[in-house]
């Protein structure tokens, strides 16, 4: 009972005060013992979800951007230039633009006027999703549209449950390892990596491709290529053996392709589903977010083919409209009104132009610092630039190049224990930005030979 505790509470006082007797508590006990028992305001007797005790510090992200701020504070006059997050910097292009802002009026008008959408996404939006990516591959409704990759890769957490084993890339998207600690599908920390995830290499010395006769079983595997954050892109050869693990396994391999158009070599296929038999074991995750400068207009789709199944033979495609219809709304009327525009030979012009744009900013990155003697990688098939500094953590890296050249880089190890020792340089930024932090780069860093 309450009065036994209280009892036993004050009596412990006293012992603590070195009291031989106390059959009559003193107002100074009694002042303790409510002081220790009393909850702070707006305290509330439900227990924390103890996976989120397990994440290392902050998102990395935000982790970047605090480092970032106290920097500046700290160098108020500095011009800083971000080669950290990898957030578009150009204008909308203009035809995808008009498209929107004209269904966004069209709002205002009674014909106009749309209210609650299908959650699975506009029809017309699937078909030329389906028609200009996956032609003859997958059908327009095994393909949800949604807010975007990142939130799909949530989604599709929520429902695997916390009971399925994870494989990722490593390095790789730290939303696949931190959103499998949020379920409970991993174990502590040990200053490594997570226990319970299977961390598959992807370095240098195997072309970033991990060994797959390695690679313990699991039943969902990660993979993204091209890979972020490294920049390589799996060749057809890799992911047919991708794919033959996945069927020997019989797992789900959840396939990121957020990256596709950004890749130039023919012998790297854009969708996992040119893969033979994939559809029997792949989800793909794609968005327009790096597309079309979509990162804060929000756009993206999942691909669930029919043919897969949980081992009772339930049909995926099945619980993942049910999560879908629960737990999403549909995307904004007037932002898939852009997705469409996207789709639409005008609007490809234009998004594959900014796609250009970019990957031109990545090759004037790579140069640079093949001129300066690291070991890059990246920076061809994706917008990003993967360097080497051997023998240095990466956060050291990170600091040090912050305060040298005034700009923000992400630290390798972010991304995994196999990041360790590297930095990613992102291509996102205007071309006077990419090329001033060339030039400051080479004058804090030199050559390296």
């Amino acid at each position: 009972t309450f009065a036994a505790h209280l009892t036993v509470t004050m009596q412990s006082v006293c012992q603590r005060a070195q009291v031989t007797r106390c059959s009559r508590p003193s107002t100074m006990a009694v002042r303790a013992v409510a002081e220790v028992a009393a909850p702070s305001a707006g305290t509330v007797n439900v227990s924390r979800n103890p996976n989120f005790a397990k994440l290392r510090a902050g998102y990395l992200f935000p982790e970047i951007a605090r480092r970032r701020k106290a920097h500046q504070d700290a160098n108020p006059t500095a011009k800083i230039i971000s080669l950290g997050i990898g957030d578009t910097t150009e204008p909308l292009p203009l035809f995808i633009a008009n498209a929107m802002a004209k269904a966004a009026a069209g709002l205002a008008t009674p014909e106009g006027y749309s209210g609650y959408g299908a959650e699975q996404g506009q029809g017309k939006l699937r078909e030329a999703l389906a028609n200009t990516f996956y032609p003859g591959m997958r059908a327009a409704d095994e393909i949800f549209v949604s807010d975007g990759s990142k939130c799909d890769i949530a989604r599709l957490q929520m429902m695997f449950g916390a009971l399925p084993t994870v494989a990722v890339q490593d390095p790789s998207y730290p939303v696949y390892v931190d959103s499998s600690v949020m379920m409970g599908m991993t174990g502590d920390h040990d200053g490594t990596g997570f226990a319970n995830v299977e961390y598959m290499a992807c370095r240098p010395e195997n072309n970033f491709f991990p060994d797959l006769s390695k690679v313990k079983r699991t039943d969902i595997m990660f993979f993204c290529s091209p890979n972020n954050p490294t920049g390589a892109a799996a060749t057809r050869a890799q992911l047919t053996e991708l794919v033959a693990l996945a069927r020997k396994n019989r797992s789900i391999l959840v396939y990121d392709a957020a990256y596709a158009l950004y890749i130039s070599n023919p012998d790297c296929p854009k969708s996992i589903y040119e893969i033979p038999g994939a559809e029997e074991v792949a989800i793909e995750t794609c968005s327009f977010s790096k597309y079309a400068g979509f990162t804060g207009v929000r756009l993206g789709w999942t691909v669930v083919p029919k043919a897969l199944k949980f081992q009772d033979g339930h049909p995926v495609h099945t619980d993942w409209n049910r999560m879908m219809t629960t737990c999403f709304n549909g995307a904004s009327n007037i932002v898939q009104a852009g997705g469409l525009a996207c789709l639409q030979p005008d609007g490809l012009q234009e998004m594959n132009q900014t796609i250009a744009f970019y990957k031109e900013n990545a090759a004037i990155l790579r140069q640079a610092f093949l001129d300066m003697g690291f070991s890059v990688y990246g920076g061809e098939d994706a917008p990003y630039v993967w360097v080497g500094f051997p023998g240095k953590a990466s956060w050291a890296v990170f600091e040090e190049i912050l305060e040298k050249c005034n700009i923000v880089t992400t630290p390798g190890s972010g991304f995994g224990p196999a990041g360790e020792g590297f930095v990613r340089a992102s291509a996102f930024g205007s071309r006077a930005n990419i090329h001033e932090a060339v030039d400051r780069f080479k004058a804090a860093f030199g050559s390296q030979n």
